[in-house]
């Protein structure tokens, strides 16, 4: 791309992102599911502590943060990405207007390929508000127990970036794939919260749950997630492998279909 066209792309990228910025409603959600459940976790746990603390542990420090990581990170984290990416990724075909920019001359591949860090900017300031949370319960309601040090606060930070910014591009190609709101969140939501785990936890599967996307993005946590999370373990290597083939081929399938349908 020349320099002209890399601004015009930039300019496109900051008009998609004004676009998802002013659905409210997929912004306010998007929040809720990343901040609502970590204060859940933290008062309730806080809660339990203050009634019965020879029963109940701290609310925060170590074992809280790994605990509230998981809940931002792993569940609700993704599941924002996946609003915020289908709603990107649907982009001004759902809005209507996707015939009229076609009809201006700009490339159809460049429409699809700006919402992407639209989608990723909008997904990565959600995040930093549910990790924000989880930062806050894991130092206030430490009372004398160890804290997280600054290298795993930068880690947990990271990892939250990562596998949130992985499922929203999934997201954002998929959309594009089916070009239906209703039948990419029904599938991404059970893909990510049934079939992914179930599928993780059969073990007679063996090697071939290393192709699960959620498996590539758990081995890079900071945090120990479990017998049933760590079920599968790869390399480093093979888990850049298979973020990255799942982010090549949703994106190339949405940039087709982006491609080739009728405006």
């Amino acid at each position: 791309m020349s320099t002209p066209e890399l601004a015009v792309a930039g300019r496109m990228a900051g008009a998609d992102f004004l676009k998802l910025r002013k659905r409210r409603g997929i912004v306010i959600w998007a929040l809720v599911l990343t901040t609502a459940p970590v204060l859940v976790y933290f008062l309730v746990r806080a809660g339990q502590h203050s009634s019965n603390p020879s029963e109940h542990p701290v609310a925060g420090g170590l074992p809280g943060y790994a605990d509230a990581l998981r809940i931002v990170a792993l569940f609700f984290g993704p599941l924002a990405a996946i609003l915020i990416g289908t709603e990107a990724g649907l982009g001004d075909s759902a809005a209507g207007v996707f015939r009229d920019l076609v009809a201006t001359g700009r490339s159809r591949l460049t429409l699809f390929a700006t919402r992407v860090p639209a989608a990723l900017a909008l997904t990565w300031l959600v995040a930093l508000a549910g990790y924000a949370v989880v930062a806050a319960g894991t130092y206030a309601f430490a009372s004398h127990a160890p804290t997280p040090g600054g290298a795993l606060m930068v880690n947990g930070l990271a990892f939250t970036i990562l596998s949130t910014g992985v499922v929203c591009v999934v997201a954002v190609g998929f959309a594009a794939l089916t070009a239906s709101r209703a039948a990419a969140l029904t599938v991404l939501i059970g893909w990510h919260l049934v079939a992914s785990p179930v599928l993780a936890g059969i073990s007679s599967l063996g090697n071939v749950r290393k192709l699960i996307l959620s498996q590539g993005v758990a081995h890079f946590s900071p945090v120990h997630l479990g017998t049933r999370a760590e079920s599968v373990t790869m390399a480093q290597g093979t888990a850049i492998a298979v973020m990255a083939v799942w982010i090549a081929v949703f994106l190339a399938l949405g940039a087709w279909r982006t491609n080739t349908m009728d405006a």
